[in-house]
């Protein structure tokens, strides 16, 4: 099943919020800081660690 990558930052974005209350800036930084990662040269060897 392919996922857009926007639709599950919102998802996981959400249910942090809800479940877990954090402050806003460190679930901003988390996603952001997320989303940079998947688009690094880091994403092949992180892709192999969560496969």
């Amino acid at each position: 099943m392919d996922v857009p990558l926007w639709f599950a930052l919102l998802a996981v974005g959400y249910l942090g919020i809800k479940l877990i209350r954090p402050p806003w800036w460190l679930v901003a930084l988390l996603l952001l800081g997320g989303y940079l990662l998947a688009d690094s040269i880091l994403a092949p060897v992180i892709d192999t660690a969560v496969k």
